[in-house]
């Protein structure tokens, strides 16, 4: 049976250049047809932007491995959390990230359909996703690999198998590369 990423709206913010406002940034609602399909996609889905895993493991991997991910034939590499379009701009911005796609699932619609959002209240972090990522091709999802141990409230989430290196070996030997 073929698991489709499921439909959902992300409200993100893009940058007008045409603007002369000191803000020249503007919402723009994103469609899961609109990032999925027709495309090779890499996405992973982090806890929290700012993060110590998140921040010191799981995005700095993906911006690093970009390149090779893209090589492969891969249209986008995208990081997903439960945070706003606010958040997630000031995030890459401190972590020096310009290639990876930083996707806004602020309410978490995606991560409740994917079935991944998680509590994380006992931390002060409300609902999160849990770590995890996948290799869609046209809208199906191709591969997953999610953390082991999927509860609400854990203690952490370590990179074990979502990390960069892990989509990466599985991608070479998929699709015939070294």
């Amino acid at each position: 049976m073929t698991k489709l990423v499921p439909q959902a709206i992300f409200k993100t913010r893009v940058r007008n250049d045409k603007s002369d406002d000191p803000n020249p940034f503007e919402w723009r609602d994103l469609t899961t047809d609109e990032i999925f399909n027709g495309k090779k996609i890499v996405l992973f889905a982090v806890p929290g932007a700012f993060t110590p895993a998140c921040s010191e493991v799981h995005l700095p991997g993906y911006e690093s491995e970009y390149d090779a991910f893209k090589a492969l034939g891969v249209d986008a590499v995208i990081c997903l959390a439960v945070n706003d379009a606010f958040v997630m701009f000031q995030w890459a911005k401190s972590q020096d990230v310009s290639k990876v796609f930083m996707l806004p699932d602020g309410n978490g619609e995606f991560s409740r359909k994917m079935g991944m959002l998680v509590d994380r209240s006992t931390q002060g972090m409300g609902m999160r996703s849990w770590r995890y990522s996948m290799f869609v091709d046209n809208g199906e999802i191709k591969q997953f690999f999610e953390e082991p141990d999927y509860q609400d409230n854990p203690p952490g989430v370590p990179v074990q198998v979502s990390g960069a290196d892990t989509m990466l070996r599985y991608l070479q030997e998929e699709l015939g590369h070294s």
